[in-house]
């Protein structure tokens, strides 16, 4: 699957391993309602291309399923600041 990088340069390997660092970074750093958000930008920096469709659960499981991440952040970093900002 990662073939495509046995032709690859040394420099051109270190640009590769910067431009993921950059993304899991941007990834990583995301907070507030930026948590919720799909990242097909982060998908697309593969070379494997595939089509990207998403399975959507219905609200009543969606939600469900936002509860339980949102208790899953409480549990994971309970001395985190909370905001009560609203999303816009």
């Amino acid at each position: 699957m990662d073939e495509d990088l046995d032709s690859l340069s040394r420099e051109e390997l270190v640009a590769e391993v910067r431009k993921l660092r950059a993304a899991i970074r941007l990834h990583r750093d995301s907070s507030s309602h930026d948590l919720c958000w799909h990242h097909p930008a982060l998908w697309a920096l593969l070379p494997d291309t595939v089509d990207p469709t998403i399975v959507i659960p219905a609200w009543p499981q969606f939600m469900r399923g936002c509860i339980r991440y949102r208790q899953s952040l409480d549990e994971q970093a309970p001395d985190a600041p909370r905001t009560d900002q609203e999303f816009e």
